[in-house]
């Protein structure tokens, strides 16, 4: 047995040309700068997920598991059309910069970084501002499950995240600052969207409806949802039925960066421990 298998070695060995190993190499230089690339984006999560199919397939296929290795391979196939559906922008900028010659510089990589980061910069501070003059807001921001059904209740916006357009929309007296705002992949999908109230009735005495409806919606799904007081400029977070008032500006940077820069994904769950630990 054992000099079958030193056999099979040596002959693997032999077989094994320097193309091969220029070949792996490059590869692994590729996978090494895509990895830089999308670390602090949201692509990251999505590569992570192919990448764990892609040695569950491997091993599936090393064990002779024929309808296993199937499956997943399927799935890989499914799965890239699926990230270059999700991707488009960052596969345009990526192909842009490959035609210049500098897909690999530290500008590439930074501007990769600061779109989700501006994005952060640009909510913090329409959220920030509208609490200081008590614009009432209420922003939900989508992630795993779907909310087609709520968006399809207001008006479609598909517009890019910026303070004055959250601002404008939420100011008083204007068509669409009555109901929520949908925010899908850094994008306004949709504002003036109806949501379910949460039947609390403790919860609707004390606070408005605004906050009946953050608590309805993160009741049904994993969103997380925003709210800015009209009365008081308070800022309340909702996720998992839970609300948690009074967040400030610090904790809502911390909160918008595990969202769209995915940091630490363990930032909301955290905020929303010391909190509940603090009212106990």
């Amino acid at each position: 047995m054992a000099d079958v298998l030193v056999k099979t070695i040596t002959g693997g060995m032999d077989q094994f040309l320097w193309t091969d190993a220029v070949d792996i190499l490059i590869i692994a230089l590729l996978l090494y700068k895509l990895i830089l690339l999308t670390k602090e984006t949201r692509a990251y999560q999505v590569l992570k997920g192919i990448g764990v199919l892609f040695i569950a397939a491997l091993v599936s296929g090393g064990m002779q598991l024929p309808t296993l290795s199937w499956l997943l391979n399927s799935l890989l196939s499914a799965g890239m059309i699926l990230a270059v559906v999700l991707f488009q922008p960052e596969i345009r900028r990526a192909l842009e910069h490959i035609g210049r010659g500098n897909i690999f510089s530290k500008e590439f990589i930074g501007s990769l970084m600061s779109e989700s980061k501006l994005i952060v910069n640009e909510l913090h501070q329409a959220v920030i501002s509208m609490a200081k003059r008590r614009v009432g807001a209420l922003i939900v921001i989508e992630r795993r499950t779907g909310l087609a059904d709520i968006i399809v209740s207001g008006t479609r916006i598909d517009g890019r995240i910026s303070a004055p357009l959250v601002e404008n929309i939420f100011e008083p007296n204007t068509p669409l600052h009555d109901g929520a705002m949908i925010i899908r992949d850094g994008t306004i999908v949709a504002a003036a969207c109806f949501l379910p109230l949460a039947e609390d009735i403790a919860v609707a005495r004390e606070l408005g409806t605004r906050h009946r409806a953050a608590l309805g919606i993160s009741s049904v799904s994993d969103s997380i949802t925003i709210v800015v007081s009209e009365e008081t400029g308070v800022i309340s977070v909702a996720r998992d039925g839970k609300l948690i008032r009074y967040i400030d500006g610090k904790a809502l940077r911390d909160l918008l960066e595990s969202i769209f820069v995915q940091e630490r994904d363990t930032a909301t769950f955290t905020l929303f421990k010391r909190r509940a630990k603090d009212e106990q």
